[in-house]
């Protein structure tokens, strides 16, 4: 089986050796988006994690339809924040582009750096 590699130029281009997501068979694994914008290249939110947060999912949705793929088909996310103290905004927020129903699976770590100093950082793998 081989894998392809999804890309969308609606979401930022990597910044390193690395794709936005790989599909194997009927699974696709979304690299971690942080809140670049894929027209700019710029930083959303100047640390606004509420707005970096927003562009992170919106990167995600991005990567996901570039699959024929919607939030509704991810089965796990990872969350990475710089402060566990943000947790409750950004969980709100992460939380209304999910229907309850089909919440994924998820963790969320807090670390000391994320890159281009950001505050947070999202991951996810979906199937089709």
């Amino acid at each position: 089986m081989a894998n392809s590699i999804i890309y969308s130029p609606d979401a930022p281009a990597p910044i390193g050796p690395y794709s936005q997501a790989i599909q194997a068979g009927n699974t696709v694994y979304v690299s971690g988006q942080i809140a670049l914008d894929a027209a700019s290249g710029q930083l959303v939110g100047n640390g606004d994690v509420a707005a970096e947060t927003h562009q992170v999912m919106r990167n995600l949705q991005a990567v996901l339809g570039a699959a024929q793929l919607t939030l509704r088909d991810v089965v796990k996310c990872s969350i990475f924040v710089k402060d566990l103290g943000n947790f409750g905004l950004i969980n709100e927020i992460y939380g209304s582009y999910f229907d309850a129903e089909y919440a994924p699976a998820r963790e969320t770590v807090e670390v000391s750096r994320l890159p281009k100093d950001v505050q947070v950082e999202i991951s996810c793998v979906a199937v089709k």
